[in-house]
């Protein structure tokens, strides 16, 4: 039987949340029917790009020049018709309009998903009168949550019956972790047996709001002085970050890690992991939270609150608001039952919607749709 061939079409393959719902259809599809393609726009594979190739698929990159690179577009195309390539699936908008030009006059469907939005989200008044037609000529258009479809509609002028919903999802991979390994690594941050330990794993960056993550904490210490923040990733904010943690005198309980290639086994160590971003799509990361029946609190933003339901599953804040992050984390570092009960439903409700199973399940639906199969 002819395999299906895909062609996925992104900026890179480096860290990131979209970079890894692209990894896991690619290396969770059944392979007996679909063949893979990455190819990266930016001039770079990236970290989880050298690792899919590794594992014998076929990652390509080409360099984007600035402005509309007609170029790219011809190369494009011309990859498409070499590989015979039945469906071209764009992630984000800019390799969306490169991957949909380039497929004009060949056989390859187009299949195009939104993963995320910036912050604060606006018209670009080019896009709401081209887009339109764009989304006639694509087969299928995705959204990672009810709200990014929304904004899709309402700043993007793509009709909003056009867009359906997938949902990331994560590879449930949980390790046995003795609890002498667990005092092994608090031991390591600098941490105490008996702590109370908020977490967060991100990039530091401005979205993300870490530092009202930091100034809510350092409230939080004052009362509840057997409390600690630890602080998974890298980014552009690290020294500022660490600066405020400082100038708040707190930086004896607030842990920077750097990169961490393997993060997740660290939620077996977190009691409560903090989600404050000024803008989400689908966060990874809150996915594996809850996939460890580790509690979340998380800003009423993106799709945060389709994810964890409020007193149910973790605790939704409004954006911004320092004195309600503040509040919630004081009420979870004082209930360990709660934090017991929300992690409990957190799992439960990650394996009914979450799971990588189910996200990679509609995505091969809609190839197979793509090609009437």
């Amino acid at each position: 039987m002819k395999k299906m061939k895909i062609l996925h079409v992104t900026f890179d393959m480096c860290l990131g949340g979209t970079e890894q719902v692209i990894r896991q259809i690619v290396e969770n599809i059944d392979h007996r029917v679909f063949e893979q393609h990455v190819l990266c726009i930016d001039g770079k594979v990236g970290e989880l790009g050298q690792l899919l190739q590794e594992d014998g698929i076929r990652i390509s990159s080409l360099k984007r020049a600035s402005g509309l690179d007609l170029n790219l577009v011809s190369n494009l195309r011309k990859y498409i018709r070499e590989q015979n390539i039945d469906v071209v699936h764009c992630h984000q908008y800019t390799p969306y309009v490169y991957g949909l030009l380039a497929s004009l006059f060949t056989a390859g469907k187009v299949v195009f998903t939104e993963h995320g939005r910036f912050y604060p989200d606006s018209f670009k008044w080019k896009r709401v009168i081209i887009n339109p037609m764009l989304a006639s000529m694509t087969k299928f258009i995705t959204a990672i949550s009810k709200s990014t479809a929304q904004a899709l509609a309402k700043f993007e002028n793509i009709p909003r019956r056009k867009i359906q919903v997938i949902y990331n999802g994560t590879r449930l991979e949980q390790e046995t972790i003795e609890q002498a390994q667990r005092l092994e690594w608090k031991t390591q941050f600098g941490f105490k047996e008996s702590d109370t330990v908020f977490g967060t794993i991100s990039r530091l960056d401005p979205i993300k709001n870490q530092k009202m993550m930091i100034k809510a904490f350092a409230k939080v210490h004052k009362k509840i002085p057997d409390s600690v923040l630890l602080m998974i990733g890298d980014g552009p904010l690290m020294a500022e970050l660490v600066q405020l943690a400082e100038a708040l005198d707190v930086k004896a309980q607030v842990h920077f890690t750097g990169f961490v290639t393997s993060p997740q086994k660290y939620f077996s160590i977190i009691d409560v992991f903090l989600l404050p971003s000024l803008s989400e799509g689908t966060s990874m990361t809150l996915l594996e939270a809850m996939s460890y029946e580790t509690p979340a609190i998380v800003t009423d933003v993106g799709g945060n609150p389709e994810i964890v339901v409020h007193d149910e599953t973790g605790l939704v804040i409004p954006n911004e608001d320092e004195s309600a992050l503040v509040t919630s984390m004081m009420d979870l570092a004082r209930d360990a039952n709660l934090r017991r009960q929300l992690g409990e439903n957190a799992g439960r409700r990650y394996v009914e919607h979450f799971s990588e199973k189910n996200m990679v399940a509609q995505y091969q639906a809609l190839y197979r749709a793509c090609v009437g199969a």
